[in-house]
């Protein structure tokens, strides 16, 4: 029988706070499923799974797979989900249960409707692990609140907004029809998950709802800057990946705005390897560095024209020694007023 929603949940070594998750999506109704992914984990992860699915057959699946990362987690939702829609909720994050609950409330009135949604997009926010802080990202001055719209319906993003894993749920079918699939073993790709599958959506609907809480502030989270720093060979890949994904000058013909948006979003991705390559700060980064707008300039020589005079991308690849202490000192600054990891 088919669910309204899928939530899955990818978890590695999860165990000790994987509950946190799990309790905020119960109250959600019998017409969810929540699919845990165990990834391959060292601890009892797989044993609590196991548990809520014998306490809630009629809601929690369990996948067990060998370890592939969080990108397999999210191909198996999307090869499994029992759900017409698809939502990835990280173990260690949670949503809001009552906004859960508001927003399944509209999807429930629109599929009564005979409304279907390519993409649903909510709130999110960032909630300090360490003060409890909580920072709402909200899409209110982009999207026309709570009616069915194109990308062409869109306002522009502002240079610190975008998209994210965390404020979407997609139509299942979507995603299959367009072949999705993450690399396994691979981190940062919720990059690829928020840029893939953009051309193939033709009906958004924005529900203004605080509805994911994502905790920040872990030495351990993948966005913490040491670890982005340890790792920015596999930033390096996806950011290729989203390169290659599509053809930005065919996306334009189509809708101009989303256009707009994919540029964003590829922007703010090669801004993020320039930063973290001048954080690095040594000659093989430099390298990188060029080599990667060698790339970009290979594979779409107009993108590459924009990407160097668009403002964030080019802020971040100021040249010489001065320009690379520049761009990290202006981090910094940036990173303590909104600490956002």
């Amino acid at each position: 029988m088919e669910k309204l929603i899928t939530f899955t949940v990818p978890s590695y070594n999860s165990a000790a706070f994987m509950h946190n998750c799990i309790d905020s999506l119960l109250g959600a109704g019998d017409d969810i499923e929540i699919m845990i992914v165990n990834d391959g984990s060292k601890d009892n992860t797989g044993e609590v799974a196991d548990r809520y699915a014998a306490q809630y057959p009629d809601i929690v699946t369990v996948i067990h797979q060998e370890n592939g990362g969080h990108g397999e987690g999210v191909n198996q939702g999307v090869r499994h989900a029992k759900g017409k829609y698809l939502k990835i909720v990280d173990s260690d994050d949670r949503l809001d249960s009552e906004e859960l609950k508001k927003v399944l409330d509209k999807i429930r009135k629109n599929e009564a409707e005979g409304t279907e949604i390519d993409m649903y997009v909510c709130n999110y926010v960032y909630v300090r692990i360490d003060t409890g802080d909580r920072r709402p990202m909200g899409y209110a001055n982009i999207f026309p609140e709570e009616e069915v719209c194109t990308w062409e319906d869109t306002k522009p993003f502002g240079p610190s907004k975008y998209l994210m894993m965390h404020s979407v749920i997609y139509r299942v079918q979507l995603l299959r029809d367009c072949n999705f699939e993450l690399p396994k073993h691979t981190f940062y790709v919720d990059n690829l998950y928020m840029y893939y599958p953009f051309p193939y959506v033709e009906k958004i609907y924005y529900i203004n709802s605080d509805l994911y809480l994502y905790y920040v502030g872990s030495d351990e989270q993948s966005v913490n800057e040491k670890n982005v720093v340890k790792r920015i060979d596999q930033q390096i890949l996806v950011t290729k990946l989203v390169i290659d994904s599509h053809d930005l000058q065919e996306v334009k013909k189509k809708s101009r705005r989303l256009y707009r948006y994919m540029l964003h979003e590829l922007s703010m991705l090669i801004s993020i390897c320039n930063v973290f390559l001048d954080i690095k700060g040594d000659r093989e980064s430099v390298e990188k560095q060029k080599e990667l707008w060698r790339y970009l300039k290979a594979k779409d020589p107009y993108t590459y024209k924009k990407m160097r005079y668009a403002a964030l991308s080019a802020f971040t690849h100021l040249p010489g020694e001065l320009g690379r202490k520049t761009t990290v000192g202006i981090y910094r600054i940036i990173n303590k007023i909104y600490k956002p990891n």
